[in-house]
């Protein structure tokens, strides 16, 4: 794969080396990139939902079923914690997506007072297609990269996660 050209991100970190020269850049330019790069891929990433008649959340909920494994039915908590959303929030998907008749609330067998959540035959179906959409896309988002590359920044990137999520 070529060499990567000058970009935006270049011109910012030029202009604080002019203004700033005291200052160590590499840094703002690798985290600036990665900002930028996580703006883009979201666009191009959501663009496979809205094609679908879905919006990011209600993905994430439908997949969360499906990957859930059969029944294919989860805990509105156990849903809302998995996804990092508060209970009203996920209220309020829960209500698009059984409005759609993507999800079912049932009664839950153990604990008459609860209710869980249920995939449908139509969202099961749409989930599945969609995350063949979905992994499709992402793997022709990263096609310019190498396999070692790929590799590479796999591991790069779970390095770097892993330290900042422990607060190192």
């Amino acid at each position: 794969m070529g060499e990567a050209k000058a970009d935006v991100v270049d011109a910012i970190v030029a202009q604080w080396q002019r203004e700033r020269p005291d200052l160590e850049l590499e840094a703002m330019a690798i985290v600036g990139r990665l900002g930028r790069l996580l703006i883009v891929a979201q666009r191009v990433i959501e663009e496979v939902f809205t094609a679908h008649g879905l919006q990011r959340g209600e993905f994430d909920v439908l997949a969360a079923l499906r990957r859930s494994g059969e029944p294919w039915e989860l805990n509105p908590s156990v849903l809302a914690d998995t996804l990092m959303l508060s209970r009203a929030g996920m209220t309020g998907r829960l209500d698009r997506l059984e409005s759609a008749g993507l999800v079912r609330r049932i009664a839950d067998p153990d604990d008459r007072r609860a209710v869980r959540v249920a995939l449908t035959a139509d969202g099961r179906k749409l989930v599945d297609t969609v995350v063949t959409a979905h992994t499709e896309n992402e793997t022709r988002m990263l096609s310019v990269l190498s396999a070692k590359d790929r590799g590479d920044l796999d591991r790069i990137a779970r390095m770097l996660l892993g330290s900042l999520e422990s607060g190192a």
